[in-house]
């Protein structure tokens, strides 16, 4: 059967906006803290956050305390179908029906756009799912903070280590929005830094490719030594899968996961993914702290999936966004977003997944990235064994310094 564009928006609506939380007849208002996960839920980049990361976010309100301290936090959720007049429209509607925050947004467009909507509306966007470095630049905004290891600190890490290690040459296949051409622009900055060049690019349509063949066909023919993927989730795993079908790595032709994740290495198998760069902000298995995260995890996670590092944001954002709101007072949350978010800013930042931190003045969290890559198969010790540091870079240089950023609200 055949559904028409109102149709979807008008089902998308129908399941994100039932806030709940009902009271018997006569009993006191309770003032709640209501925070919306908008996500990608049934598309190509569930795995990495999507449903798990309201299991994060659930445990992010239980690690607070927040009913011992007295707080009344309600999650609900719903997908924006990577869809930018969806998201738009469940984010204005769960605004103007009392939702004071709303947590992840993993498509860079609709991050921009809620960015927006929550300035207007003087609530609060957690975004810890948009990759795009737009969010702190020329997208910023007062009422939004950026938890997300963006696009620029992935190249800084990604194509920097590389770059280093003697890759000139690249080629880009990116996905045809906001976030891949933000990834495409960041690697070509990082790469052009290092002495090196991009010999080329394939830009295709997002979400409707899935035959990479093509791109890679043609970049293999300009014989780089990295083709960078400016890509995520399903259409990363697809370029990989091909790109060893093609025989790359034969060809000494790297692949780079410009935005990848230890949940795309687990759909692929160490036998595909052994060898791939990637940076994360987070991995389980990383230091005790880390690894007592993914324990309280563990049962809780749909699909007995191991929390990624945008599920694991999800949560810090979360956390940290209710230490805010109990700074303020609850009250005082629900009619000003903006006293939330600078509140956000003033406070320091610690959790288990990114330890002590901080939220920069154009909405940056600031933590350390890792460079890891992917184990052969003969060095896993166990299913989620996956991944193995090779560099880390911190905090301080991590993320595109603030000056460079041209966030317009600072300017004023």
């Amino acid at each position: 059967m055949q559904i028409t564009r109102r149709a979807a928006l008008g089902a998308a609506m129908a399941t994100a906006t039932g806030i709940g939380g009902a009271r018997a007849q006569g009993s006191p208002a309770v003032q709640t803290i209501r925070i919306g996960v908008l996500s990608d839920m049934s598309g190509p980049y569930r795995d990495i956050s999507g449903p798990n990361c309201v299991v994060t976010a659930r445990q992010a309100v239980q690690d607070f305390g927040a009913a011992a301290r007295g707080i009344a936090v309600e999650i609900i959720q719903a997908d924006h179908q990577n869809k930018a007049d969806v998201g738009v429209n469940i984010a204005r509607q769960w605004f103007d029906q009392g939702i004071d925050a709303i947590l992840e947004v993993n498509n860079s467009a609709i991050a921009l756009a809620v960015t927006k909507l929550a300035q207007e509306k003087n609530k609060v966007h957690l975004n810890s799912g948009g990759a795009s470095s737009d969010l702190t630049g020329p997208g910023c905004g007062p009422n939004m903070v950026h938890w997300t290891t963006d696009a620029w600190a992935n190249a800084q890490s990604t194509a920097g280590a590389l770059s280093k290690a003697g890759a000139k040459r690249w080629y880009c296949i990116t996905a045809d929005y906001a976030f891949g051409h933000s990834v495409q622009r960041e690697v070509t900055r990082v790469v052009q830094a290092a002495g090196g060049q991009v010999v080329g690019s394939s830009v295709y349509p997002f979400p409707q490719t899935t035959d990479f063949s093509s791109f890679l066909v043609t970049a293999a023919s300009l014989k780089p030594d990295v083709i960078a993927l400016c890509n995520a989730g399903t259409d990363m795993i697809n370029c990989v899968k091909q790109g060893q079908e093609f025989g790359l790595a034969g060809r000494k032709i790297r692949v780079a996961a410009m935005v990848g994740f230890l949940s795309d290495v687990y759909a692929m198998g160490l036998p595909t993914a052994q060898g791939l760069a990637l940076t994360e902000s987070y991995y389980w298995d990383l230091n005790d702290r880390s690894r007592a995260f993914a324990d309280r995890l563990k049962g809780k996670m749909i699909g007995n999936r191991m929390v990624t590092s945008v599920q694991g944001q999800a949560y810090s954002c979360t956390l940290h966004y209710l230490k805010a709101v109990e700074a303020v007072g609850v009250a005082r949350a629900k009619t000003s977003g903006l006293e939330v978010v600078q509140t956000m800013k003033r406070l320091p930042t610690d959790d288990d997944v990114h330890g002590a931190g901080v939220v920069r003045e154009d909405g940056r969290k600031i933590h350390p990235t890792y460079l890891m890559e992917a184990k052969r198969p003969s060095e896993s010790r166990g299913e989620w064994d996956l991944l193995k540091l090779v560099a880390t870079t911190p905090a301080d240089q991590a993320f595109r310094p603030v000056a460079d950023g041209g966030c317009p609200f600072l300017k004023t």
